[in-house]
């Protein structure tokens, strides 16, 4: 597909330009609304052309923790039959707890840990089916109390019966940019992974303790914008790191129900990064 409509669809779904905006742009790079009508199913995300692991080994509850503001609701995972587990938060991106991140919780779980899938948007009623709306709430959640509402998720983790009170976070987009914001603030987190993830403020590098992996797309110019500010600031405060950049992929290549921008290759890739820090950390 068009490099122009793939960045196109990147710029609409993190940004506030409506989607008559959008379709009318879509429909001048493809040269008509037709055309355009044509092009949107396989721009938008399609949870049930994707992969999904079975459930059979795994105990999948719906859970509430308590947050700043009333409950937190989420998705708990776990290996059947398994304890003493390493716990992850898994972070959804920017339209809330939709079946992709859900079956990446599961996905985690079926490594071997405790996985939770918090939904960002529970203080404003959950996550809508509608995903454009899911991106307006999104951006209506108080950043502070987010973050605390998170911090919380992750005491809850190491506080459970099944935890074995080591803690790690994945997240990806809106998620990444929230591992690193954990990163920063959790000093007990000992492991912070970001899938094409806007960068933490240099100056608030040096509170990281915790091992940082950094998964970018080599075609995600928005993102990756700030890497550099970022890796220099690590370095200098001597903080565990890897960053590897995907070339030829786009923002959002693990996501498997995302056609236009899943990468097979690299998706798999960073998963066995990620999965081998997970272990290194832990165990």
């Amino acid at each position: 597909m068009d490099q122009k409509i793939i960045n196109l669809y990147d710029s609409y779904t993190h940004s506030q330009i409506s989607r008559k905006d959008f379709m009318k742009k879509l429909a001048m790079i493809t040269g008509s609304t037709a055309l355009a009508l044509t092009v949107l199913p396989l721009l938008e995300n399609n949870y049930v052309a994707a992969a999904t692991i079975g459930d059979e080994n795994l105990i999948i509850e719906n859970i509430t923790y308590a947050g700043v503001e009333g409950e937190m609701k989420g998705v708990l995972v776990k290996p059947k039959g398994k304890t003493k587990l390493g716990a992850v938060v898994v972070i959804h991106e920017n339209r809330g707890l939709n079946p992709h991140i859900i079956e990446v919780t599961k996905r985690v779980a079926a490594e071997g840990y405790l996985a939770l899938g918090i939904d960002a948007l529970s203080p404003l009623g959950g996550t809508p089916a509608d995903e454009d709306k899911g991106r307006e709430l999104i951006g209506k959640l108080d950043a502070e109390k987010n973050l605390q509402n998170y911090l919380k998720g992750l005491a809850y983790l190491r506080s459970h019966k099944d935890a074995n009170g080591k803690t790690a976070c994945i997240g990806f987009c809106w998620g990444g940019a929230m591992s690193n914001k954990l990163a920063v603030a959790d000093p007990k987190l000992l492991a912070a992974v970001a899938y094409y993830g806007a960068q933490p403020k240099a100056e608030d590098v040096p509170k990281i303790k915790a091992s940082v992996m950094l998964h970018y797309g080599g075609l995600d110019e928005r993102i990756n914008a700030g890497i550099a500010g970022y890796e220099a600031a690590l370095k200098q405060n001597n903080i565990d790191y890897k960053v590897y950049v995907y070339d030829g992929v786009n923002h959002a290549f693990n996501n498997d129900s995302n056609p236009t921008r899943y990468n097979e290759a690299a998706a798999k890739l960073a998963w066995k990064r990620t999965m081998e820090l997970f272990k290194e950390k832990l165990s």
